[in-house]
């Protein structure tokens, strides 16, 4: 092994060796964010691998976010985080903790989104919960309610959307899938509580009036009752246990 912690890479696919290696250092700071990594033909020689090895594992991290090539000048580290990894982590958590994590960004969004909203952003939670409300009344025994879910998701985005803060938005689509399928996972559940129209339109009426506080509390109370639900679920099961 190399100083900088680098091996020579192994035969059973080595651009997939070589991204992990890569990974592993750019996570652990061996090279600074703004900063220049080793040039291909250096990284080929401290791998044992090729360049064109090199290049591909390179271009895979540049797609994940976490390189930038420059012509000319180089590759330079972006991030030493792999945002593929932090998602897989998202996607392998429970319903729970989903929801918290729901909690942390839509009520920031909504005490940010009476702040900053726009009529368009309140017709547009209007309309989302209105065709949300539509489907809940045509279908009173919950059946085809999962139909719900993405005018639900629809509904919540335009909270988070309201907040007209780009880089909350972008961390909340990422993480978007994770809450679709929480929510999916939910309405298939007939122990977990049907949502609640009025708690929705409460908090939009929150958000309309321009004070933070309200709507903050507000979209607490909307999220209180299925985190408090699953929480039941899960002690119901420990006790089966």
């Amino acid at each position: 092994m190399s100083s900088d912690g680098l091996q020579a890479a192994g035969r059973r696919s080595l651009v997939d060796e070589t991204i992990e290696q890569l990974r592993e250092q750019l996570s652990a700071g061996s090279w600074p964010v703004g900063g220049r990594i080793p040039t291909e033909h250096e990284l080929a020689e401290r791998l044992g691998v090729g360049r064109n090895t090199v290049r591909e594992a390179i271009r895979v991290l540049a797609h994940a976010g976490m390189l930038v090539s420059r012509q000319g000048e180089g590759t330079f580290v972006r991030s030493t985080s792999d945002p593929a990894s932090v998602l897989r982590g998202v996607q392998r958590s429970g319903v729970r903790d989903v929801l918290e994590v729901r909690a942390a960004l839509e009520t920031e969004a909504a005490r940010l989104a009476a702040l900053r909203h726009t009529p368009e952003d309140i017709a547009r939670m209007r309309a989302a919960l209105a065709r949300e409300a539509e489907i809940i009344a045509a279908e009173p025994d919950r059946t085809g309610r999962e139909a719900t879910v993405e005018h639900d998701l629809e509904f919540h985005t335009a909270v988070v959307e309201a907040a007209h803060n780009p880089a909350l938005t972008e961390v909340y689509r990422y993480f978007g899938a994770s809450v679709r399928e929480s929510m999916r996972a939910s309405f298939g559940d007939h122990e977990m509580p049907e949502v609640v129209v009025a708690t929705h339109q409460a908090l939009v009426d929150a958000i309309e009036s321009g004070d933070p506080e309200l709507a903050e509390a507000a979209c607490r109370s909307l999220l209180a009752e299925p985190i408090g639900a699953v929480e039941q679920l899960l002690a119901a099961i420990a006790a089966r246990k």
